[in-house]
């Protein structure tokens, strides 16, 4: 095996290796309804997308509140009180944030993304528009919080 078919082979003999705990497909399946929470709450919904990393799980979480190992193609929806809050993620040593505005019966979508970096991994999070974040988490499955 050579080339491309070679490197397809190591992503799906790879593709079990960062163990992050899943929600059951009843809660994937709702969450992608993309239901509004109520009008005096928000959501968030984090994602991480792409094969970099594959077997490194990212921590994600919202500053002093709910995180999250999200291994490549999964998320996390958080739903509540509206307001700004910090979301953040943590790859080796790298660590990075972005305040976020949650807004009273909405729903918000960050990216996580695991960088290659010169002494090892990076991480880095950014609000995404609803059509890039609803599309990654369709292509994604739900992990539970911790």
């Amino acid at each position: 095996m050579h080339g491309k078919g070679l490197t397809l082979a190591l992503l799906l003999a790879l593709g079990g290796c960062a163990n992050v705990p899943m929600a059951d497909p009843q809660a994937d399946q709702q969450a992608k309804l993309f239901e509004r929470p109520d009008p005096d709450r928000g959501a968030v919904y984090i994602f991480r997308r792409g094969w970099f990393g594959v077997a490194r799980p990212l921590d994600v979480g919202i500053v002093n509140g709910v995180s999250a190992k999200l291994a490549s193609n999964t998320y996390v929806r958080v739903d509540g009180p509206p307001g700004q809050i910090e979301v953040g993620c943590a790859a080796g040593d790298s660590k990075s944030s972005a305040q976020v505005d949650i807004a009273p019966g909405r729903v918000t979508y960050v990216q996580a993304d695991m960088t290659a970096g010169l002494w090892g991994p990076h991480c880095q999070v950014a609000e995404v528009t609803p059509e890039q974040g609803q599309a990654a988490v369709r292509a994604s499955k739900r992990v539970e919080p911790q």
